[in-house]
């Protein structure tokens, strides 16, 4: 068990900066994942935590002990690389048996760290088969098998799952936090899939350029994004960022397709709105313009809906499969008190500076 820490960490490559004082703490048995896009810095702070790299500045601490100068071995960090990097000439049993036996531990602790973690795993009928034998799928628990056996102070995976179809990602995940809880063990995760993110964290930083932009749990970025940048990245489809002007009544936005009801306060240069909380309503006249409707996606359980108001572009999220055809003239509305709100720097507004007046029509 561990507790891992970062203390204004930074690491450069040359003129590119991959990591940006980066400071955070995963607290011990706590499933941690890192959320950003490519070339944000997710799998350099893997390989720092790992011993991997060095950084140029800072801290890395593990249990409150400074590690900067300690070599991966010694740090007893377990790692599941992307690629799974299986031994193409072992069998899924000798793979799995591969640190254990490096580590010269005896026999028969060997087998019975390979047959636990073969059934938590379920993967007790491959253990006798080549990797070139495997599914995605079943090589990909072997390679989380071989870091479960060492018997790790925390492990680091590094976007596992991504070469697996979209059902057995879903499998996946869901085995990946059981098997956290079970062993008892911190896990940071890495991944730029935010279903995975949202779904198996327990607290979740995200990443812009190798800087921590926001750090908390999944629910509450989600309901409360610190910057623009992070409430568009964070949600499927992204959240709608909308200049606003200030009225007598509140705020407009949409060419006066959107009107909130809502106290107008100094700084408010942009309103947030997620697509799920945007109404859709057959266009009835009276106040405000209508939107267009440009594009409908059903998809089932919900259907998307790209609207276009003036210039600008909305989504809005509706339930089911509505009857709403593109080119027709719709009325928009939501509840106030699920606006967010942005300043001119794209920061997060609190929402008790700008209170609700009520009214949900637009």
């Amino acid at each position: 068990m561990a507790e891992i820490a970062f203390r204004n960490v930074t690491k450069r490559y040359g003129s590119v900066l991959a990591v940006d004082d980066a400071s955070f703490t995963v607290a011990d048995n706590e499933f941690f994942c890192f959320f950003g896009p490519p070339l944000s810095g997710k799998s350099t702070i893997l390989r720092l935590i790992l011993g991997l790299e060095k950084p140029d500045s800072g801290e890395i601490l593990i249990d409150g002990r400074a590690v900067n100068e300690v070599s991966p071995a010694a740090r007893n960090i377990a790692m599941v690389f992307q690629n799974l990097a299986l031994f193409p000439h072992m069998t899924a049993a000798d793979n799995v048996r591969f640190p254990l036996v490096e580590r010269r531990e005896a026999p028969a602790k060997i087998e019975a760290r390979l047959r636990d973690a073969a059934e938590k795993l379920h993967i007790g009928h491959i253990l006798h088969k080549m990797p070139g034998q495997l599914s995605g799928g079943e090589r990909q628990r072997v390679a989380i098998a071989r870091a479960l056996v060492r018997d790790p102070a925390a492990y680091l995976m590094d976007d596992p799952i991504s070469a697996l179809d979209a059902r057995l990602r879903e499998e996946t995940r869901v085995e990946l936090k059981r098997i956290q809880r079970e062993a008892g063990r911190t896990l940071i995760y890495v991944t730029h899939d935010q279903e995975e993110a949202m779904s198996v964290a327990d607290r979740m930083a995200i990443l812009q350029n190798g800087a921590i932009r926001q750090i908390g749990r999944p629910v509450e970025i989600y309901d409360h994004p610190s910057t623009t940048y992070v409430a568009r990245f964070l949600g499927s489809p992204v959240m709608n960022i909308l200049p606003v002007q200030a009225t007598g009544a509140g705020f407009e936005a949409a060419a006066g397709a959107l009107q909130v009801s809502a106290q107008a306060q100094a700084g408010v240069a942009e309103m947030g709105l997620r697509p799920e909380d945007l109404r859709v309503s057959a266009w009835e006249g009276g106040a405000g313009v209508p939107a267009t409707v440009s594009e409908v996606e059903p998809l089932g359980g919900y259907t998307v809906v790209t609207l276009t108001a003036g210039a600008q572009p909305l989504r809005a999220l509706l339930r089911g499969q509505p009857d709403i055809r593109v080119g027709a003239l719709v009325g928009l509305g939501c509840d106030p008190a699920k606006v967010m709100y942005f300043g001119a720097g794209g920061e997060a507004l609190p929402k008790s500076a700008v209170p609700s007046l009520g009214g949900d029509r637009i």
